[in-house]
């Protein structure tokens, strides 16, 4: 194009009509009208779906109290549709009545000479006569020249609004100062929100708890509520709450808790189909009610038990069946095996001789169950070495407990017993906790009742001491009358 330019003579160029600077004026005052209408009509278009799309009703007044704005919110509270509302002044008339519209009017356009919101509430009227009582929240508006230029006022239906302001008041009160544990869960398992009893039941400060793993904040216990909580991301809630027992750690070591739990599961409520979002997790730590509970049935089912044990004892001829009875009925829930040993022959008072124990009676042992029976030793001796519990009971003239995992938290840490820990002491070998009471009647120790668990059990604790010696004064009246109808 340029090389052509340059051979032709005329220094005008080639010979093609002047544009005429009034038509090209005038096309190019047009064609920017035109484009600043169809910016102006789109942003018209956008604002009227941006205040349609609202969640709150919204109007807006020009400085005249003329209404220039009400969306879809607007007519679905109060029945009016945009083309019944826009253009008329103020409320009397249609949405407000007579006597109240001036004072409605006067409070809604006060708040265009002064700054800030200011929220107040009207009683207004349906379309189809009904009223509603409604909460605004108004602003002014300034024109380009900063002078006053309207009011816009946002109002939602005050039952709605106290509605919202208890959900936000309940979450704040539950994140705060509630009486059980509170805990938010995403859909990883991981908490995001947690309230002080949360907190102080994980052993550990509110926000380190946030996002950590529940396996590090639950040291046992944890698969049966991840196991719970992914039941209700898939299924929903559980009808009713669930009673967990885990192991938390604290400053004195592992603690066993109880927590009653309740779950809900939480979804989105914008989108279309429900998203879950996580769990809400509600727990209380009923641990000692639980203890309490399980010692009173416990009791209950032991008291009942010696009951029923003296009642069949009362019908037995030989007072060493009755002794065997009493065994047996102890057993139930209690133990997996008993002995009897009884002193052989006297002890001179004072004299340093060992005591020598005679097996007299015994559960079955090896794999097998069922009733105590005598047995047949020929008066040998049972093979306890030195500082064998049932010794340390004989002189103690009390109850001696051991077992083949040392304290209660080596029990609980999962240690192996050693396999020759129970039969060096000349035990079933499956036992794993004992508990060596004496028979005492009529002021002599008779002997040694050594009550036996296996794996399985917890070991003997001091309620469970009672309960032996309890269980072997009878035994020992029993095991007394044997002797002296044998005399």
């Amino acid at each position: 194009m340029s090389a052509s330019r340059s051979e032709t003579t005329d220094p005008r160029g080639p010979d093609e009509p002047e544009p005429d600077p009034e038509s090209e004026s005038g096309a190019g005052v047009g064609a920017g009208a035109g484009a600043g209408a169809e910016r102006d009509e789109a942003g018209s278009d956008l604002l009227a779906a941006l205040l349609d799309g609202m969640d709150a009703a919204l109007c807006a007044f020009d400085a005249n109290g003329v209404i220039t704005h009400w969306n879809r919110e607007a007519e679905r509270i109060l029945g009016w549709s945009a083309e019944e509302a826009v253009g008329r002044r103020g409320f009397e008339g249609w949405a407000a009545r007579t006597a109240d519209a001036d004072e409605v009017q006067a409070r809604l356009m006060a708040v265009m000479e002064t700054p800030g919101r200011q929220v107040d509430e009207f009683a207004l009227l349906r379309k189809d006569g009904g009223r509603v009582l409604i909460r605004t929240q108004s602003s002014g508006m300034r024109g380009a020249d900063g002078k006053p230029a309207g009011v816009y006022s946002a109002f939602s239906e005050v039952h709605e609004q106290i509605d919202l302001e208890r959900s936000i008041a309940l979450s704040e009160a539950l994140f705060d100062d509630a009486s059980w544990g509170v805990v938010l869960v995403d859909v990883d398992l991981r908490p995001t929100v947690v309230n002080g009893y949360a907190a102080r039941a994980f052993g550990s400060g509110r926000a380190a708890v946030l996002g950590r793993p529940l396996g590090e904040l639950v040291v046992q216990g944890v698969e049966e509520l991840e196991a719970a909580l992914h039941h209700v991301l898939a299924e929903g809630a559980p009808k009713s709450p669930a009673e967990l027992w885990v192991s938390v750690t604290a400053a004195d070591g592992e603690r066993r808790r109880c927590w009653r739990s309740g779950f809900l599961r939480l979804a989105s409520p914008l989108a279309e189909e429900p998203v879950p979002l996580g769990v809400g997790w509600m727990f209380q730590d009923v641990t000692e009610s639980k203890l309490a509970a399980q010692a009173a049935d416990r009791l209950r089912f032991r008291s009942s038990q010696l009951y029923r044990a003296g009642r069949a004892a009362a019908e037995c001829e030989d007072p060493m069946e009755a002794a065997t009875v009493y065994l047996d009925f102890a057993l139930a829930g209690f133990a997996d095996h008993a002995l009897i040993d009884l002193v052989a022959g006297e002890r001179p008072d004072g004299s340093a001789a060992p005591v020598r124990l005679v097996r007299v009676a015994e559960t079955p042992s090896g794999g097998g169950s069922g009733p105590s029976m005598a047995v047949e030793t020929g008066g040998i001796p049972v093979r306890y070495t030195t500082g064998h519990p049932a010794l340390q009971a004989i002189d103690r003239n009390g109850s001696v407990r051991a077992s083949a995992l040392g304290t209660s938290a080596g029990a609980a840490s999962g240690a192996v017993p050693s396999p020759t820990w129970a039969t060096s002491r000349q035990w079933p070998p499956d036992s794993v906790h004992a508990l060596c009471t004496v028979l005492r009647s009529r002021g002599r120790s008779l002997g040694v009742v050594t009550f036996l668990r296996g794996a399985s059990r917890a070991a003997f604790e001091r309620p469970d001491a009672v309960y032996a010696e309890d269980v072997t004064i009878r035994v020992a009246a029993a095991l007394d009358l044997s002797g002296v109808l044998s005399d």
